[in-house]
């Protein structure tokens, strides 16, 4: 790498945004030298608002305050893409025992006659708390919206055009989980963590900073390194999508989320996945391509079902 970091770098997105010519040159250069070295960056000075982060995380805290009886209601289905999904369920890929967590999915929401009603599930919606529905509609387009601000200022470096991801993840099956790490219960595997060491699946994921630490990327070194910054920052990382379509040049890093080492309190936490719409190619960009693709070509569809599979959501 041209130079070492000792923390995940953090850059402004109004920089690419807003900026000038050399302020997007500058900020394209650090995204993909961030992304390569790391597979994380931190973005800060986005257009994802404050009081709307703060307001998702009050409605994610009161869902996960009601019974286990009231939010089975909503239990999602098999494929664990839109509702409920209770703690002990999903696993890390390998893992011999589930995570400590428990989590909401939201989706694309779109009309009734629209030809994705016959491609993605519909959302299921709570009865409580209060516009819970409005605010994570409002929140999952906020967070699409960085994220193909993102995606734009990694072309360059790809050598593809710049809309070259916006076409792919337009009418994606990206996702909003809303995850609820509880206490660790008493009794608990020791092998159980709040989340096993994983890639994520999808192109990129845009996590709102979390209420609790606890979050860890394994560098280069083979070393675990805590990931934290300020309270309203967004935490970017890749996925094996991105890193199969790039042919590894931009790695999925592995990552985790460790038990509370202090006081053993909640942990909450958002993570917006991003992936392309279910029949994009997932194949080597030509400018990745180097001694050769590492990996065959598969549509976005049949490489997330594989993935579900492996990790107990379908």
């Amino acid at each position: 790498m041209a130079r070492k970091f000792d923390r995940v770098p953090e850059l402004s997105l109004k920089s690419f945004t807003c900026g000038g010519v050399d302020e997007r040159r500058d900020f394209i250069d650090a995204l993909i030298e961030g992304f390569q070295y790391f597979g994380f960056i931190i973005l800060k000075d986005h257009a994802v608002s404050a009081d709307l982060l703060g307001r998702a995380y009050e409605m994610s805290r009161a869902f996960f305050d009601l019974t286990v009886e009231e939010k089975m209601k909503y239990a999602a289905g098999p494929s664990g893409q839109r509702g409920y999904t209770p703690f002990g369920r999903e696993h890390a890929k390998d893992a011999s025992v589930a995570d400590l967590k428990e989590f909401w999915h939201v989706g694309r929401e779109y009309a009734f006659a629209s030809p994705l009603a016959d491609i993605y599930p519909p959302n299921k919606w709570p009865d409580s708390p209060a516009r819970f529905r409005e605010t994570f509609l409002h929140l999952y387009s906020a967070l699409e919206e960085a994220g193909f601000a993102m995606l734009e200022a990694l072309a360059p470096s790809l050598g593809v055009d710049d809309d070259y991801f916006r076409k792919m993840a337009t009418n994606g099956n990206s996702i909003l989980r809303l995850l609820h790490y509880p206490p660790v219960p008493p009794g608990a595997d020791p092998a159980a963590v709040r989340a096993a060491a994983h890639e994520d699946i999808n192109l990129i994921t845009i996590l709102v900073a979390a209420e609790g630490a606890g979050l860890e990327l394994l560098d280069r070194n083979g070393a675990w390194m805590p990931v934290e910054t300020a309270r309203d920052n967004l935490i970017v990382d890749a996925g094996d999508m991105l890193a199969r379509i790039t042919n590894d040049v931009i790695p999925a890093t592995t990552h985790r989320v460790v038990n509370p080492k202090g006081e053993n309190v909640s942990r909450y936490s958002m993570p917006f996945f991003m992936h392309p719409h279910r029949d994009a190619v997932l194949e080597c960009i030509p400018s990745c391509i180097g001694a050769g693709a590492k990996y065959p070509p598969i549509t976005a569809d049949g490489f997330l079902k594989q993935r579900l599979k492996e990790i107990g959501l379908a």
